[in-house]
């Protein structure tokens, strides 16, 4: 049961992410890594803690977020609701942005999440381009992602396995890359 959801679920992601797709410039691709990554300065920040405003002028602004402690019990789903405006405000600041983060959603601590994943979003408004990309995505416990559909259907479908492996090719993976508007503030 679990696994047909994962695969319905995954079909919708999919699909969201063809329409979203559909709205933009260019068509969307598979995940390519931000080009300014290598020579990017991470900002490291943990649970909850609220990022220094001044970092809304650093470009390229680079920060990796913990998100693992989204738990009701414990405090850490308040602590996360008053870190996280902060934390989507910095990302209007620059022209070129990288955020890598890790979720966990659970009830309690210690129980099963209901919903995890690993996340890596970054945007080039110079360059017009953006891409998100998924990893070990779980909704509890049971894997999701495109990659999962595609393994699913590799004896059934090879060929549309194979058109969809560059949105995702193991389990709990998605990834696209698509091209955004021009932006007045970064040309």
């Amino acid at each position: 049961m679990l696994r047909k959801l994962s695969i319905f679920a995954s079909a919708g992601l999919l699909v969201a992410s063809l329409l979203v797709a559909q709205s933009s410039p260019a068509a969307a691709t598979g995940y390519t890594p931000p080009p300014f990554g290598p020579t990017c300065e991470v900002h490291e920040f943990g649970e909850g803690v609220q990022p220094p405003l001044w970092l809304w002028f650093v470009d390229p602004l680079c920060v990796e977020y913990q998100k693992r402690d989204i738990t009701f019990d414990n405090g850490g789903a308040v602590a996360f609701l008053f870190a996280e405006p902060s934390r989507f405000l910095l990302a209007t600041g620059p022209c070129r942005y990288w955020q890598q983060d890790h979720w966990s959603i659970q009830v309690t601590t210690g129980a099963t999440p209901i919903v995890t994943w690993d996340g890596n979003y970054w945007f080039d408004k110079h360059l017009r381009y953006a891409a998100a990309h998924l990893a070990n995505f779980r909704i509890n416990g049971a894997s999701v992602g495109i990659g999962d559909v595609v393994i699913a259907l590799q004896d059934y479908a090879p060929e549309l396995a194979t058109a969809l492996s560059e949105y995702g090719s193991t389990y709990g993976e998605t990834g696209m890359s698509s091209s955004l508007p021009f932006s007045l503030r970064c040309p």
